[in-house]
Protein backbone atom coordinates (compact mmCIF):
# COMPACT_ATOMS: atom_id res chain seq x y z
CA UNK A 1 0.00 0.00 0.00
CA UNK A 2 1.04 3.44 -1.21
CA UNK A 3 1.00 5.80 1.86
CA UNK A 4 -0.20 9.40 1.05
CA UNK A 5 1.55 12.37 1.49
CA UNK A 6 0.63 14.80 3.95
CA UNK A 7 0.72 18.87 4.57
CA UNK A 8 0.33 21.25 6.67
CA UNK A 9 -2.73 23.63 5.39
CA UNK A 10 -3.48 25.76 8.22
CA UNK A 11 -2.54 26.84 11.79
CA UNK A 12 -3.97 28.37 14.46
CA UNK A 13 -2.21 29.31 18.52
CA UNK A 14 -3.54 30.93 21.45
CA UNK A 15 -0.43 31.01 23.45
CA UNK A 16 1.24 33.51 26.52
CA UNK A 17 3.13 35.09 23.36
CA UNK A 18 0.11 36.09 22.06
CA UNK A 19 -3.54 34.98 21.19
CA UNK A 20 -2.96 34.35 16.82
CA UNK A 21 -0.43 32.13 15.54
CA UNK A 22 1.17 35.27 13.90
CA UNK A 23 1.49 37.02 17.48
CA UNK A 24 3.13 34.04 19.42
CA UNK A 25 5.43 33.63 16.30
CA UNK A 26 6.48 37.17 15.75
CA UNK A 27 7.27 37.63 19.58
CA UNK A 28 9.42 33.88 19.56
CA UNK A 29 11.57 35.87 16.81
CA UNK A 30 11.92 38.97 19.27
CA UNK A 31 12.57 36.05 22.40
CA UNK A 32 9.66 37.57 24.29
CA UNK A 33 9.34 36.05 27.59
CA UNK A 34 5.86 35.33 28.33
CA UNK A 35 6.41 35.13 31.75
CA UNK A 36 4.64 36.98 34.67
CA UNK A 37 3.08 36.99 38.20
CA UNK A 38 0.02 34.84 38.02
CA UNK A 39 -3.53 36.01 37.73
CA UNK A 40 -5.90 33.11 37.63
CA UNK A 41 -5.67 32.87 41.55
CA UNK A 42 -3.92 34.26 44.86
CA UNK A 43 -0.51 32.40 44.49
CA UNK A 44 0.56 34.23 47.76
CA UNK A 45 1.41 31.49 49.92
CA UNK A 46 2.78 29.22 47.31
CA UNK A 47 6.29 28.60 47.00
CA UNK A 48 6.12 29.30 43.00
CA UNK A 49 3.60 32.68 42.23
CA UNK A 50 4.92 32.96 38.19
CA UNK A 51 3.38 31.15 35.87
CA UNK A 52 3.44 32.04 31.37
CA UNK A 53 -0.15 32.51 31.32
CA UNK A 54 -2.33 33.88 28.41
CA UNK A 55 -3.29 37.53 28.00
CA UNK A 56 -6.22 39.16 26.91
CA UNK A 57 -8.16 36.14 25.89
CA UNK A 58 -11.57 37.03 25.00
CA UNK A 59 -14.00 33.94 24.45
CA UNK A 60 -16.31 36.32 22.45
CA UNK A 61 -14.04 36.51 20.45
CA UNK A 62 -14.26 33.36 18.78
CA UNK A 63 -18.07 31.70 20.30
CA UNK A 64 -21.27 32.77 22.29
CA UNK A 65 -20.14 33.66 25.80
CA UNK A 66 -23.28 31.48 27.05
CA UNK A 67 -21.93 28.40 25.63
CA UNK A 68 -18.59 29.65 27.43
CA UNK A 69 -19.57 28.88 30.50
CA UNK A 70 -20.69 25.33 29.74
CA UNK A 71 -16.65 24.85 29.01
CA UNK A 72 -13.91 24.65 30.96
CA UNK A 73 -10.86 27.02 29.94
CA UNK A 74 -8.43 24.49 28.39
CA UNK A 75 -11.88 23.67 26.25
CA UNK A 76 -12.03 27.48 25.28
CA UNK A 77 -8.56 27.63 24.42
CA UNK A 78 -8.67 24.50 22.12
CA UNK A 79 -11.60 25.98 19.63
CA UNK A 80 -10.12 28.93 19.62
CA UNK A 81 -6.54 27.72 18.16
CA UNK A 82 -8.88 24.82 16.13
CA UNK A 83 -11.34 28.16 14.74
CA UNK A 84 -8.05 29.82 13.81
CA UNK A 85 -6.78 27.11 11.83
CA UNK A 86 -10.01 26.10 10.18
CA UNK A 87 -10.02 29.88 8.57
CA UNK A 88 -6.31 29.60 8.00
CA UNK A 89 -6.52 27.13 6.02
CA UNK A 90 -9.42 28.71 3.93
CA UNK A 91 -11.07 25.30 3.13
CA UNK A 92 -14.43 25.72 1.71
CA UNK A 93 -17.11 24.23 4.65
CA UNK A 94 -20.01 24.08 2.40
CA UNK A 95 -18.92 21.59 -0.19
CA UNK A 96 -16.23 19.23 1.46
CA UNK A 97 -17.43 15.72 2.53
CA UNK A 98 -16.84 16.37 6.58
CA UNK A 99 -16.94 12.61 6.82
CA UNK A 100 -13.76 12.73 5.73
CA UNK A 101 -12.32 15.25 8.25
CA UNK A 102 -11.45 14.33 11.51
CA UNK A 103 -9.95 15.99 14.88
CA UNK A 104 -7.32 14.74 17.41
CA UNK A 105 -6.59 16.57 20.13
CA UNK A 106 -4.00 15.94 23.17
CA UNK A 107 -4.20 17.18 26.68
CA UNK A 108 -2.71 16.29 29.24
CA UNK A 109 -4.47 16.99 32.60
CA UNK A 110 -8.10 18.55 31.19
CA UNK A 111 -10.66 20.20 33.31
CA UNK A 112 -8.65 20.83 36.19
CA UNK A 113 -9.99 24.10 37.58
CA UNK A 114 -13.56 22.57 36.86
CA UNK A 115 -12.78 19.54 38.57
CA UNK A 116 -11.16 21.86 41.58
CA UNK A 117 -14.24 24.01 41.55
CA UNK A 118 -16.76 21.60 41.75
CA UNK A 119 -14.81 19.56 44.49
CA UNK A 120 -13.86 22.17 46.85
CA UNK A 121 -17.83 23.00 46.57
CA UNK A 122 -18.49 19.86 47.77
CA UNK A 123 -15.89 19.92 50.66
CA UNK A 124 -17.52 23.67 51.93
CA UNK A 125 -20.94 22.38 51.79
CA UNK A 126 -22.10 19.48 50.57
CA UNK A 127 -21.21 17.28 53.19
CA UNK A 128 -23.69 19.37 55.25
CA UNK A 129 -26.29 20.60 52.17
CA UNK A 130 -25.58 17.20 50.38
CA UNK A 131 -24.44 17.07 46.72
CA UNK A 132 -25.08 20.22 44.65
CA UNK A 133 -22.79 19.62 41.26
CA UNK A 134 -22.90 21.57 38.31
CA UNK A 135 -24.60 19.52 35.75
CA UNK A 136 -22.04 20.39 33.24
CA UNK A 137 -19.42 19.06 35.41
CA UNK A 138 -18.47 16.19 34.00
CA UNK A 139 -18.47 17.18 30.13
CA UNK A 140 -16.48 20.45 31.33
CA UNK A 141 -13.87 18.16 32.85
CA UNK A 142 -12.90 14.97 30.43
CA UNK A 143 -10.20 15.50 28.42
CA UNK A 144 -11.83 13.78 25.26
CA UNK A 145 -14.10 16.93 25.27
CA UNK A 146 -12.14 19.75 23.34
CA UNK A 147 -12.39 17.44 20.67
CA UNK A 148 -15.96 16.78 20.99
CA UNK A 149 -17.01 20.44 21.08
CA UNK A 150 -14.73 21.25 17.40
CA UNK A 151 -16.50 18.47 15.58
CA UNK A 152 -19.92 19.83 17.20
CA UNK A 153 -19.32 22.81 15.68
CA UNK A 154 -17.84 22.09 12.37
CA UNK A 155 -19.69 18.90 11.55
CA UNK A 156 -16.83 17.03 11.23
CA UNK A 157 -17.58 13.28 11.25
CA UNK A 158 -14.26 11.70 10.73
CA UNK A 159 -11.90 10.08 13.54
CA UNK A 160 -13.12 11.98 16.77
CA UNK A 161 -11.01 11.69 20.01
CA UNK A 162 -8.28 12.62 22.58
CA UNK A 163 -5.18 11.64 23.17
CA UNK A 164 -3.11 12.11 26.49
CA UNK A 165 0.39 10.90 27.40
CA UNK A 166 1.29 13.68 29.70
CA UNK A 167 3.55 16.57 28.30
CA UNK A 168 3.67 15.12 25.39
CA UNK A 169 -0.12 14.30 24.50
CA UNK A 170 -0.14 16.62 21.39
CA UNK A 171 2.50 15.36 19.18
CA UNK A 172 1.05 11.79 19.75
CA UNK A 173 -2.24 13.96 18.97
CA UNK A 174 -0.29 14.95 15.35
CA UNK A 175 1.18 11.65 14.79
CA UNK A 176 -2.22 9.92 14.72
CA UNK A 177 -3.43 12.77 12.65
CA UNK A 178 -0.83 12.49 10.22
CA UNK A 179 -1.21 8.10 10.46
CA UNK A 180 -5.22 8.25 9.75
CA UNK A 181 -4.38 10.88 6.65
CA UNK A 182 -1.26 8.63 5.34
CA UNK A 183 -4.00 5.16 5.91
CA UNK A 184 -6.60 7.06 3.72
CA UNK A 185 -8.89 7.25 6.61
CA UNK A 186 -9.33 10.72 6.48
CA UNK A 187 -8.81 13.86 3.93
CA UNK A 188 -8.06 16.41 6.70
CA UNK A 189 -7.54 15.81 10.10
CA UNK A 190 -7.27 18.83 13.36
CA UNK A 191 -4.49 18.05 15.35
CA UNK A 192 -3.44 19.73 18.17
CA UNK A 193 -3.63 20.03 21.78
CA UNK A 194 -4.93 22.50 24.33
CA UNK A 195 -4.19 22.86 28.24
CA UNK A 196 -4.86 25.23 31.36
CA UNK A 197 -3.89 24.08 34.64
CA UNK A 198 -2.62 27.38 36.17
CA UNK A 199 -4.66 26.81 39.11
CA UNK A 200 -3.81 25.71 42.61
CA UNK A 201 -4.19 22.43 42.38
CA UNK A 202 -2.03 22.55 38.84
CA UNK A 203 0.96 24.87 40.66
CA UNK A 204 0.65 22.88 44.19
CA UNK A 205 0.98 19.64 42.70
CA UNK A 206 4.34 20.67 40.47
CA UNK A 207 5.69 22.73 43.48
CA UNK A 208 5.10 19.67 45.69
CA UNK A 209 7.29 17.94 43.01
CA UNK A 210 9.93 20.30 42.99
CA UNK A 211 9.58 20.62 39.35
CA UNK A 212 8.87 24.29 38.56
CA UNK A 213 10.96 27.33 39.13
CA UNK A 214 10.78 29.61 42.29
CA UNK A 215 12.67 32.55 40.61
CA UNK A 216 9.76 34.71 42.20
CA UNK A 217 12.33 37.75 41.70
CA UNK A 218 12.59 37.05 38.23
CA UNK A 219 10.00 35.35 36.53
CA UNK A 220 11.13 36.47 32.83
CA UNK A 221 14.28 35.07 33.18
CA UNK A 222 13.59 31.99 34.80
CA UNK A 223 13.07 29.43 32.20
CA UNK A 224 16.35 28.87 30.99
CA UNK A 225 16.91 25.58 29.37
CA UNK A 226 20.72 24.42 29.40
CA UNK A 227 22.01 26.77 31.91
CA UNK A 228 23.47 25.97 34.72
CA UNK A 229 21.23 27.83 37.31
CA UNK A 230 17.98 26.55 35.59
CA UNK A 231 16.16 25.66 38.53
CA UNK A 232 12.83 23.80 37.48
CA UNK A 233 10.22 24.97 34.21
CA UNK A 234 7.79 27.56 33.91
CA UNK A 235 4.07 26.50 33.47
CA UNK A 236 1.87 27.98 30.91
CA UNK A 237 -1.27 27.76 29.27
CA UNK A 238 -2.78 27.68 25.35
CA UNK A 239 -3.27 25.80 22.38
CA UNK A 240 -2.19 25.07 19.05
CA UNK A 241 -3.39 23.22 15.98
CA UNK A 242 -2.48 22.01 12.88
CA UNK A 243 -4.64 21.35 9.82
CA UNK A 244 -3.26 18.45 8.29
CA UNK A 245 -4.05 17.30 4.91
CA UNK A 246 -3.39 15.06 2.35
CA UNK A 247 -1.53 16.39 -0.40
CA UNK A 248 -3.63 16.08 -3.42
CA UNK A 249 -6.85 16.94 -1.61
CA UNK A 250 -4.96 20.00 -1.03
CA UNK A 251 -3.60 20.67 -4.82
CA UNK A 252 -7.04 19.98 -5.40
CA UNK A 253 -8.36 22.73 -3.51
CA UNK A 254 -5.70 25.43 -4.08
CA UNK A 255 -4.49 25.62 -0.48
CA UNK A 256 -1.70 27.40 0.60
CA UNK A 257 1.26 24.85 2.17
CA UNK A 258 3.22 25.22 4.68
CA UNK A 259 5.28 22.36 4.75
CA UNK A 260 5.02 18.76 4.82
CA UNK A 261 5.01 16.16 7.17
CA UNK A 262 6.97 13.25 6.66
CA UNK A 263 7.83 11.24 9.87
CA UNK A 264 6.60 10.80 13.27
CA UNK A 265 8.07 8.31 16.32
CA UNK A 266 7.10 7.01 19.46
CA UNK A 267 9.00 5.58 22.33
CA UNK A 268 9.01 5.01 26.02
CA UNK A 269 12.32 5.60 28.72
CA UNK A 270 10.67 2.79 30.77
CA UNK A 271 13.05 4.30 33.54
CA UNK A 272 10.75 6.43 35.90
CA UNK A 273 7.26 7.90 36.17
CA UNK A 274 8.51 11.69 36.12
CA UNK A 275 12.51 11.76 35.30
CA UNK A 276 13.88 11.24 31.83
CA UNK A 277 16.59 8.07 31.47
CA UNK A 278 19.75 10.27 32.43
CA UNK A 279 21.27 9.32 29.27
CA UNK A 280 18.80 10.32 27.05
CA UNK A 281 18.08 6.80 25.65
CA UNK A 282 14.39 6.86 24.99
CA UNK A 283 15.04 10.31 23.59
CA UNK A 284 17.59 8.68 20.65
CA UNK A 285 14.91 6.26 20.42
CA UNK A 286 11.59 8.25 19.36
CA UNK A 287 14.50 10.59 16.98
CA UNK A 288 15.67 7.34 15.20
CA UNK A 289 11.94 6.31 14.99
CA UNK A 290 10.51 9.43 13.54
CA UNK A 291 13.92 9.45 11.00
CA UNK A 292 13.42 5.81 10.05
CA UNK A 293 9.41 6.79 9.51
CA UNK A 294 10.15 9.62 7.56
CA UNK A 295 12.90 7.75 5.32
CA UNK A 296 15.85 10.27 5.87
CA UNK A 297 19.25 10.41 7.69
CA UNK A 298 20.69 12.38 10.59
CA UNK A 299 22.27 14.84 8.28
CA UNK A 300 19.32 15.77 6.70
CA UNK A 301 17.86 17.91 9.12
CA UNK A 302 19.02 21.38 10.02
CA UNK A 303 16.45 22.18 13.18
CA UNK A 304 15.61 20.48 16.07
CA UNK A 305 12.92 22.16 18.31
CA UNK A 306 13.92 20.18 21.76
CA UNK A 307 12.20 19.51 25.05
CA UNK A 308 14.08 21.44 26.92
CA UNK A 309 12.04 22.41 29.70
CA UNK A 310 14.92 24.23 31.86
CA UNK A 311 15.26 20.88 34.50
CA UNK A 312 18.49 19.67 35.41
CA UNK A 313 18.51 16.00 34.32
CA UNK A 314 15.78 16.40 31.24
CA UNK A 315 18.19 19.29 29.43
CA UNK A 316 21.02 17.11 29.77
CA UNK A 317 19.98 13.55 28.75
CA UNK A 318 18.01 15.32 25.72
CA UNK A 319 21.63 17.15 24.60
CA UNK A 320 23.15 13.74 24.95
CA UNK A 321 20.49 12.33 22.63
CA UNK A 322 20.86 14.79 20.13
CA UNK A 323 24.69 14.37 20.69
CA UNK A 324 24.69 10.46 20.44
CA UNK A 325 22.26 10.19 17.27
CA UNK A 326 23.73 12.92 15.41
CA UNK A 327 27.13 12.73 15.59
CA UNK A 328 29.23 15.34 13.85
CA UNK A 329 26.02 16.75 12.42
CA UNK A 330 24.89 18.01 15.93
CA UNK A 331 27.38 20.73 15.43
CA UNK A 332 25.79 21.52 12.16
CA UNK A 333 22.06 21.69 13.63
CA UNK A 334 20.32 24.77 15.46
CA UNK A 335 18.87 23.12 18.08
CA UNK A 336 16.15 25.91 20.57
CA UNK A 337 13.98 25.56 23.22
CA UNK A 338 11.09 27.98 22.68
CA UNK A 339 9.58 26.68 26.04
CA UNK A 340 12.34 29.45 27.32
CA UNK A 341 9.65 32.15 26.04
CA UNK A 342 6.42 29.88 26.12
CA UNK A 343 6.99 28.07 29.38
CA UNK A 344 6.00 24.51 29.30
CA UNK A 345 2.48 24.31 27.98
CA UNK A 346 2.39 20.78 29.26
CA UNK A 347 -0.46 19.00 26.86
CA UNK A 348 -0.44 21.85 24.19
CA UNK A 349 3.00 21.69 24.51
CA UNK A 350 3.63 19.61 21.26
CA UNK A 351 1.00 21.19 19.09
CA UNK A 352 2.70 24.74 19.59
CA UNK A 353 6.41 23.31 19.32
CA UNK A 354 5.28 21.68 15.86
CA UNK A 355 3.86 24.91 15.02
CA UNK A 356 7.35 27.11 15.54
CA UNK A 357 9.19 24.07 13.59
CA UNK A 358 6.71 24.44 10.50
CA UNK A 359 7.30 28.01 10.43
CA UNK A 360 10.86 27.74 10.76
CA UNK A 361 10.77 25.50 7.58
CA UNK A 362 8.57 27.90 6.00
CA UNK A 363 10.65 30.71 7.06
CA UNK A 364 14.14 29.83 6.72
CA UNK A 365 14.43 31.09 10.34
CA UNK A 366 15.18 29.72 14.16
CA UNK A 367 13.54 31.22 17.00
CA UNK A 368 15.86 31.38 20.13
CA UNK A 369 16.49 29.68 23.60
CA UNK A 370 16.39 32.67 25.82
CA UNK A 371 17.81 33.66 29.04
CA UNK A 372 21.36 32.39 29.09
CA UNK A 373 24.07 34.24 30.30
CA UNK A 374 28.13 33.19 28.87
CA UNK A 375 29.30 32.30 32.54
CA UNK A 376 26.59 30.24 33.38
CA UNK A 377 27.48 26.75 32.06
CA UNK A 378 26.80 23.43 33.26
CA UNK A 379 29.82 21.13 32.95
CA UNK A 380 27.71 18.52 31.67
CA UNK A 381 26.02 19.96 28.30
CA UNK A 382 28.34 20.32 25.47
CA UNK A 383 27.79 24.37 24.41
CA UNK A 384 29.74 23.54 20.95
CA UNK A 385 26.12 22.51 19.71
CA UNK A 386 24.26 25.35 18.55
CA UNK A 387 21.38 25.82 21.11
CA UNK A 388 20.49 29.41 19.35
CA UNK A 389 21.15 31.22 22.47
CA UNK A 390 19.40 34.34 22.79
CA UNK A 391 18.60 35.59 19.33
CA UNK A 392 16.44 34.01 16.33
CA UNK A 393 18.83 32.71 13.58
CA UNK A 394 18.30 32.76 9.55
CA UNK A 395 19.55 29.64 8.24
CA UNK A 396 18.00 27.20 5.53
CA UNK A 397 15.88 24.87 7.16
CA UNK A 398 15.35 22.29 5.20
CA UNK A 399 13.69 20.21 7.64
CA UNK A 400 13.00 20.40 11.26
CA UNK A 401 12.51 17.63 13.67
CA UNK A 402 9.84 18.45 17.38
CA UNK A 403 10.66 16.71 20.91
CA UNK A 404 8.20 16.36 23.56
CA UNK A 405 8.63 13.67 26.33
CA UNK A 406 6.22 13.52 29.02
CA UNK A 407 5.90 11.82 33.07
CA UNK A 408 5.83 8.24 32.57
CA UNK A 409 8.33 8.43 29.91
CA UNK A 410 6.32 9.18 27.07
CA UNK A 411 8.52 10.53 23.75
CA UNK A 412 6.94 11.55 20.93
CA UNK A 413 8.74 13.16 18.13
CA UNK A 414 7.67 14.54 14.85
CA UNK A 415 9.24 15.93 11.33
CA UNK A 416 8.45 18.45 9.13
CA UNK A 417 10.28 19.45 5.63
CA UNK A 418 10.11 21.94 2.62
CA UNK A 419 7.02 21.04 0.59
CA UNK A 420 8.28 19.85 -2.96
CA UNK A 421 5.73 18.70 -5.51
Amino acid sequence: MELKRVVVTGIGAVTPLGNTAEETWKNMLAGVSGAGPITHFDASLFKTQFACEVKNFNVADYFDRKEARKMDLYTQYAIAAAKMAVEDSAMDLETMNKNRIGVVYGVGIGGIHTFEEEAGAYALTGKELGPKYNPFFIPKMIADIAAGHISIMYGFHGPNYCTTSACASSTNALADAFNLIRLGKADIVLGGGAEAAIWPAGVGGFNAMKALSTRNDDPTHASRPFSASRDGFIMGEGAGCLILEELEHAKARGAKIYAEMVGAGMSADAHHITASHPEGLGAKLVMTNALEDAGMKPEDIDYINVHGTSTHVGDISEAKAIKELFGEHAYKLNISSTKSMTGHLLGAAGAVEAMASVLAVKNDVVPPTINHEEDDKDEEIDYNLNFTFNAAQKRTVRAALSNTFGFGGHNACVIFKKYED
